[in-house]
């Protein structure tokens, strides 16, 4: 045993020392290119100098290399200059004039991913997948989309012109836009044609969405069914996506975080004691529903926990930070993606629904007497309030359109339609076990 102890330390010793050798080595390899990657880019900035039609400061090259290369990256990834950073920081501190509208890149064209309801660019008739080609005269087929956005954005009551192609129509379309102070209501409720269906539209994930759904399913503990619209919400807060699924899903992941740096990997999971509510859920989404809409739409799939309706989503499913060069400039850089319960991505994939279905009207012959049914007893009531008064007719009026979606307007949404009819179903589903 005494004899063969050097001989295990001297082989310890040999490894080790060989370790050190490769290492040494792949630090060097690393170091050298490094080296010859720094001279390449000197030369080319050198070269731009000297050469260029038109004189550039040092200063202007580097920062449009730097927009360059990020702009390379991937389309959230950006170079913040002075004025831009400023522009940003105005943007998340206070109130700015827009159009209403979140845009993204598809396919390298700047493309609507939904317009917020009542603002201008919903009133403007703007829609989910529209492409805008120019922002008043500059052609946005080269430009980043923080230069669109920025471009976009201006003085409330400023007037700005889009050109915007859409799929089915046979030219481009001009549509002028005045910007406005945007606030948007989140979250309200309504019931389909009885109290026991409850209908939740999110428009986006502002910081009250779940304090907001929260009060609602508490004043409807009753209900036997919901349906959650989240058509046309382009995201929002990510705490608040993994609050909302929270509500309905009582254990397991909602979404993970994975990014190259550990430090940035999250796992955000379901607690039981925060779970409000286990009736029966169908979720509605289509090509304006984005980032954290996917989060939500995307976990209540993967968990069984709901039924998904409409159009596959978007699919922008990553993470950006904003990072500070210095007091003036920083870089937005994207540092990981989102991945579902399942393992699944959302980037550039989107979420596929359950059953798909399209926008438009009900078209059915054996609705027609249906239709016919429920205008005649308008008609009716609308009678009977002239004798009870004008005072009870406004207060009633007001009342419907406020809580109830009816008949007519289910008919008139053929994505609302089918999933209620497929609610209805879960409802009996359950009920008959």
């Amino acid at each position: 045993m005494i004899k063969t102890k050097p001989f295990y330390i001297g082989i310890a010793a040999a490894f080790l020392s060989t370790s050190f050798l490769f290492a040494k080595k792949e630090y060097d390899n690393n170091i050298t290119a490094k080296l010859e990657a720094i001279a390449k880019f000197t030369k080319v900035v050198n070269t731009v100098q000297r050469y260029y039609v038109d004189p550039l400061s040092i200063q202007t090259i580097i920062e449009k290399s730097i927009a360059g290369l990020l702009s390379n990256l991937d389309a959230h990834s950006a170079y913040l200059d002075k004025k831009h950073y400023k522009e940003l920081q105005i943007q998340t501190s206070g109130e700015f004039g827009g159009l209403g509208i979140t845009v993204g890149m598809r396919d390298g064209a700047l493309t609507v991913i939904a317009p917020l309801e009542g603002t201008p660019a919903d009133k403007a008739g703007l829609k989910a997948g529209d492409i805008i080609l120019k922002i008043n005269d500059k052609s946005t087929l080269d430009m980043t989309l923080d230069e669109a956005v920025n471009l976009m954005r201006g003085k409330p009551g400023t007037k700005i012109k889009l050109t915007i192609f859409r799929k089915g129509e046979a030219k481009p379309f001009v549509v002028e836009i005045t910007r406005a102070i945007i606030k948007v209501k989140s979250v309200y409720a309504k019931h389909i044609l009885k109290p026991e269906y409850l209908y939740i539209r999110i428009t986006n994930f502002d910081k009250k969405v779940v304090k907001d759904v929260k009060k609602i399913l508490q004043k409807n503990r009753n209900i036997k069914g919901i349906v959650i619209d989240l058509r046309n919400n382009p995201g929002g807060l990510l705490d608040q996506a993994v609050g909302f699924s929270d509500l309905f899903i009582d254990k397991g992941i909602i979404v993970s975080q994975k990014g190259r740096v550990k430090s940035e990997n999250r796992v955000y999971y379901a607690h039981k004691s925060a779970t409000i509510t286990d009736v029966p859920v169908v979720v509605l989404v289509n090509g304006g529903s984005a980032s954290a809409s996917e989060i939500v739409s995307g976990a209540l799939q993967d968990h069984k926990r709901a039924v998904i309706v409409g159009e596959k989503t978007f699919g922008k499913g990553s993470v950006q930070v904003i990072l500070p060069i210095d007091k003036d400039e920083a870089i937005k850089l994207t540092i990981a993606r989102y991945y579902l319960p399942s393992g699944r991505t959302i980037q550039a994939k989107g979420i596929t629904p359950d059953v798909i279905a399209y926008p438009g009207k009900v078209h059915k012959k054996e609705d027609a007497f249906a239709l016919k049914e429920a205008e005649l007893k308008a008609h009716l009531k609308s009678e009977l309030e002239k004798i009870d008064g004008k005072k009870k007719k406004k207060k009633e009026k007001k009342k419907g359109e406020k809580n109830l979606i009816n008949k007519k307007e289910l008919y008139n949404d053929a994505q609302l339609k089918e999933a209620f009819d497929i609610l209805k179903a879960l409802i009996i589903a359950k009920e008959s076990k």
